[in-house]
């Protein structure tokens, strides 16, 4: 019989960052794990439901036994088990045995050639799961597999045994249709009660009807959306419902709107304020407190300026809100005056004031201080500036000094999401140049993939500076990513110098940054190499990531361009090539050409001499030759790879025409090595933009 299935696990108040997780976790394993049981149809879905003090699946179609199955066990060679006579050894019997069966089994086996000798077969029909032992199995599967950031160790009701799980367990339910599958798991026993919430259910317990009643039942009874998914879409049209009362907006943020999810199971939004006052306090630092220390969601208005108005998600309805919203006002206030005082304090100070405090700050034990890597950080990037720009040297070199002085701030010390940040109002408080300002805050981006870059080239070359002091830096002390260790986040170090190079089209090679920032440390041309190929990996990566073939990027890469702005293009003409009807043969006679070229010793001639042209075909190719090649390195010249590329599908015919019919290695060697010289020049002019070569299947 087939019936809807209702998992519910009742416990303390789970962590709310890995709610989310732990609900599709426990729902996803336990589904899975009845469907490896034959306890599932075809068409049978399951929905996860999780709240702070529940997680619970529902999972639709589920069988009270799992069909029967046919099942062949393998056994032994034939010549192992059956004497000559064919009388069960010894050793088949002992196997029959431990698998249930005895002797007279042995007329029922079955021979079957594997290619190398006959194998003996025992058929037997293997019993379908019971919904019991198949619940029991996917309950155990299904805890063991939560990704519990923290496992807590609690004493049972017995008083003497103890288990360890995310927190305390008090109910378990396990309904098919309407009936209990008596499991158990934590001491527990399955039965069809729960709870509802805290403050706002109609009774202490509720007695669940059935599987499907399991959601209704808790949202009429227990005052509890059971939904993750429902709870958060119920919370955010409250919160802009709210906002839109006030003509305001509430700020949007995922990861915060996770988090409040997590924390009610009966959303009620209400609305708080603070006094206008805090409001000269830059709106990051109050966003910040009051997002990530009360879990509130400030108001902006039109122009996305912060508000002295703020959303609260209570998890109680009263009918007089004023008490709890009146608690909530006073529990931000000293948040916001202690943001406000560490703001008036820190303006007490000049940046420059603060840069001999830098020295009193370890960086890391093999690199210096902040201050060692502050000065660094100033020689690269003024390094990078004279070779790009001079006349931006002297913003460049003052904001490179400035750059990490708001670390000794009280307010980047209480909150040092804002390093930066609050380096860029301290510096518009002192009235020092916006484009040195607003180059502080700028210099840690990108911070992630799809991160503003800096908005100016002052901040475009100190960021490039931080990035590749930290980069090259740690390579020098062997401080390398390893698998998927990376505690210095140099693969985001790296995509970030990535994407400001071929974002801004900076005219500096990829050489030349690393030898300006090699210059402040003590490591060498293997380390160059090194973070080279680091760089190019990354950029290898990211580029597939962005939907161009393994074929395409390795056709690019393989020439390691010097200039990355470059790269887009030449991977735009790579792809438009490789749609010409000609590209797989000359792709293909590039790397026999490759080939060839490998495995000569010694120089090859520069020049070709037509008097040594023999054959028609080499004199065709030499001519063709001739004739592409420069109108090809002309358009390359220009930075039209496309046009460049596409140029040379005309050798088609020429070169297929020469691998037909002519001899490269000739026995006369004056005719060789100029064949070796047509080839070369041909390799040459098919390998400007990239190595066509890789585009061979």
């Amino acid at each position: 019989m087939s019936s809807n299935l209702l998992v519910e696990l009742f416990v303390e108040e789970l962590p709310p960052k890995a709610l989310k997780k732990l609900g599709e976790s426990f729902a996803g394993v336990l589904f899975e794990a009845l469907k490896a049981q034959g306890l599932t149809a075809d068409a049978s879905a399951v929905t996860h439901f999780a709240t702070p003090r529940r997680l619970a699946a529902h999972v639709t179609a589920v069988s009270a036994k799992a069909a029967d199955k046919q099942v062949a066990q393998k056994l032994m060679p034939a010549s192992v088990g059956l004497d000559a006579n064919g009388i069960a050894t010894p050793a088949l019997v002992k196997k029959l045995q431990a698998l249930g069966a005895d002797e007279s089994a042995v007329a029922k086996l079955r021979k079957e050639n594997d290619g190398k000798a006959e194998i003996l077969f025992l058929d037997a029909t293997q019993a379908g799961a019971t919904l019991q032992e198949g619940l029991q199995h996917a309950l155990g599967e299904a805890l063991a597999k939560l990704p519990i950031p923290k496992v807590m160790t609690y004493q049972l009701r017995d008083g003497w045994d103890s288990v360890n799980f995310v927190r305390p367990a008090h109910g378990l339910v396990a309904l098919h249709g309407s009936n209990v599958v008596p499991v158990s798991t934590l001491g527990l026993t399955a039965g069809n009660t729960t709870q509802g919430h805290r403050f706002e259910a109609k009774a202490a317990e509720i007695q669940l009807q059935s599987a499907d009643s399991y959601a209704q039942q808790l949202a009429d009874e227990g005052a509890v959306i059971a939904s993750f998914e429902a709870r958060k879409a119920e919370i955010v049209r409250q919160l802009q419902a709210a906002a839109a009362r006030e003509n305001l907006t509430p700020i949007e943020d995922e990861a915060l709107l996770d988090e409040v999810t997590a924390l009610v199971e009966f959303p009620n939004v209400l609305l708080g304020q603070f006094e206008q006052e805090f409001l000269e306090v830059p709106q990051e630092c109050l966003i910040l407190t009051m997002k990530a220390n009360q879990k509130y969601f400030p108001l902006l208005d039109a122009n996305g300026k912060l508000t002295n108005k703020f959303l609260i998600v209570s998890n109680i309805k009263p009918a007089d809100p004023s008490k709890v919203i009146g608690g909530n006002e006073r529990v931000v206030r000293p948040r916001l005056a202690d943001a406000k005082f560490f703001f008036d304090q820190d303006r007490k100070k000049t940046l420059a004031s603060r840069l001999d405090g830098l020295a009193k700050v370890v960086y890391h034990n093999k690199l210096g201080s902040q201050g060692e890597r502050n000065a660094r950080v100033v020689a690269i990037a003024k390094a990078i500036t004279e070779q790009i720009n001079p006349p931006l040297t002297a913003k460049v070199e003052l904001a490179a000094r400035l750059s990490k002085v708001d670390l000794l701030t009280d307010m980047v010390g209480e909150f040092p999401e804002l390093q930066g940040i609050m380096g860029r109002y301290y510096a518009q408080y002192e009235k020092l140049d916006g484009d040195v300002a607003f180059a502080i805050e700028d210099h840690y981006k990108p911070r992630f993939a799809g991160d503003d870059l800096p908005r100016n080239q002052v901040g475009m070359v100190v960021a490039l500076a931080d990035k590749l002091e930290t980069l090259v830096g740690l390579f020098s002390i062997g401080e390398k990513p390893t698998g998927d260790k990376d505690p210095f986040a140099l693969r985001r170090q790296a995509l970030g110098i990535i994407r400001m190079l071929i974002d801004t089209k900076l005219p500096m090679s990829l050489d030349a940054l690393f030898n300006v920032a090699l210059a402040q440390f003590s490591g060498d041309k293997s380390t160059l190499s090194a973070i080279k190929e680091f760089c190019y990996d990354r950029l290898s990566v990211n580029l597939r990531d962005q939907g161009a073939s393994a074929q395409e990027v390795d056709a690019v890469l393989a020439l390691s361009p010097e200039l990355l702005s470059e790269v887009p293009a030449r991977l735009a003409a790579v792809r438009s090539f490789a749609g010409l009807a000609e590209a797989p043969a000359l792709a293909a006679a590039n790397k026999r050409v490759g080939n060839i070229l490998k495995k000569v010793e010694g120089a090859i001639a520069a020049e070709v001499n037509t008097n040594l042209l023999k054959e028609p075909a080499e004199q065709a190719l030499a001519e063709a030759l001739k004739q592409v090649k420069p109108k090809a390195d002309q358009l390359f010249e220009a930075g039209d790879y496309t046009a460049s590329l596409q140029a040379l599908a005309v050798l088609k015919a020429p070169v297929d025409a020469f691998f037909d019919n002519v001899m490269v290695n000739a026995e006369e060697m004056a005719l060789k090595n100029n064949r070796l010289a047509l080839l070369n020049q041909l390799h040459q002019a098919m390998n400007r933009v990239a190595d066509l070569s890789k585009l061979a299947s």
